[in-house]
């Protein structure tokens, strides 16, 4: 598959200046959304670039850190778990990638972004699976997996308990078992845990 397919047809209809931009974190139950904006040079691509949940820890974090060296310009926002309960995670993805791209140092012609039409107010291309087909797309996506990745392992040491460390804050059964039995968190997303955690609760509060 041609990477840079979409890129090159940009280019042809022209527009000069072209970002990718992806978000991490749509489905965890603990932590922000973050959402990578990024603009790439076509004459020396990375190798190995790829979608970021392909790539093992390592590999990933060696290319976010090359990425992030060759771009012309990258920008991460962040969106935390108050206000994903707030205004819907839908609402938090589109306002992060909205910002994301807003505050690039270099302003493109048209923004390449992973997923269905959200309606971003900016112009832009929308590219279903775009991790896999765009090498922009791809370059943003490692780049915001790293940062979240390490920003929840962080976390881990605030709230060792809950193993951030590992899951990233995703709901594995190992997690969930965890918040039925020592419950939430500041950083877990209470609209995300209500199908378990608003029945656990009810229950502890009848039995004491």
């Amino acid at each position: 598959m041609d990477k840079l397919l979409f890129e090159r047809k940009c280019l042809e209809n022209g527009y000069k200046i072209i970002a990718g931009v992806d978000e991490v974190g749509r489905g965890p139950l603990a932590g922000p959304v973050v959402c990578c904006a990024i603009i790439m040079p076509y004459d020396r691509l990375i190798e190995g670039v790829d979608d970021s949940k392909k790539l093992s820890p390592s590999v990933r974090k060696k290319l976010s850190e090359k990425i992030r060296e060759t771009a012309v310009a990258f920008n991460i926002c962040s969106i935390d778990e108050e206000e994903i309960d707030s205004i819907n995670i839908l609402s938090a993805v589109k306002k992060c990638m909205t910002e994301a791209v807003d505050g690039l140092s270099v302003k493109p012609d048209i923004t390449l972004v992973d997923g269905v039409n959200t309606h971003l107010p900016i112009n832009a291309e929308y590219i279903v699976k775009g991790d896999l087909k765009s090498y922009t797309v791809a370059c943003a996506s490692i780049v915001a997996k790293v940062y979240r990745d390490e920003l929840m392992e962080e976390y881990a040491k605030e709230f060792p308990q809950y193993g951030f460390e590992k899951h990233k804050g995703y709901g594995t059964k190992a997690h969930i078992e965890k918040i039925k039995e020592i419950g939430p968190c500041r950083l877990h997303r209470k609209t995300f845990i209500k199908n378990f955690w608003g029945a656990q609760a009810k229950t502890k509060r009848r039995s004491s």
